[in-house]
């Protein structure tokens, strides 16, 4: 049975915004070895929009660029939305009915399947579906921007913290 997990990179202050601050090497790294281990991912739309920047390989990228791109586009990802017709390689589509949908790939699926998107997070929290929330404390306050926690904070009990890279912390959480 797989275990749906929520965790992104955020501010001090609770904010997720991929240009207000970018991984280190081992934190990128990191990211690297957490996607190519995945079961697949579930997105909302914004998440995966911004995602599909990794679709095609840039010239500029590094080694490492490639190498996440290569297993981003490996991982099996369901797209949760109602205005969005297509979605692109190694995608399907979720419009209706995401509890069974999210169900299904737990009853199906072994390891760990990523929830990409606080609003999309949320949704499933508020169903009970999460089953871990990974936090990546970045030593940078934004003060403003889309919070981690899109609703209300559920019930959490930490299981584990690590430092990962220069200055990121990871919190690790379970429903209380």
């Amino acid at each position: 049975m797989a275990k749906i997990v929520f965790g992104m990179n955020q501010s001090l202050d609770g904010y997720v915004d991929h240009e207000g601050f970018a991984p280190d090497p081992t934190l990128f790294r990191h990211w690297i070895e957490h996607v190519r281990g995945l079961a697949g991912s579930v997105y909302g739309r914004r998440m995966y929009e911004v995602m599909r920047y990794w679709d095609e390989d840039r010239p500029e990228w590094s080694a490492e660029q490639h190498e996440f791109a290569a297993a981003w586009r490996r991982q099996p990802k369901w797209v949760v939305s109602r205005s969005l017709k297509s979605v692109g390689p190694n995608a399907t589509l979720v419009e209706d009915d995401i509890v069974a949908v999210i169900r299904g790939l737990k009853a199906q699926l072994v390891g760990e399947i990523a929830v990409s998107g606080p609003e999309l997070a949320r949704s499933l929290t508020e169903l009970g579906l999460v089953d871990e929330y990974r936090l990546y404390f970045h030593p940078v306050v934004l003060g403003r921007g889309k919070p981690f926690f899109a609703g209300s904070r559920p019930s959490l009990r930490l299981v584990a913290g690590d430092r990962l890279g220069e200055g990121v912390i990871r919190l690790t959480y379970v429903p209380a």
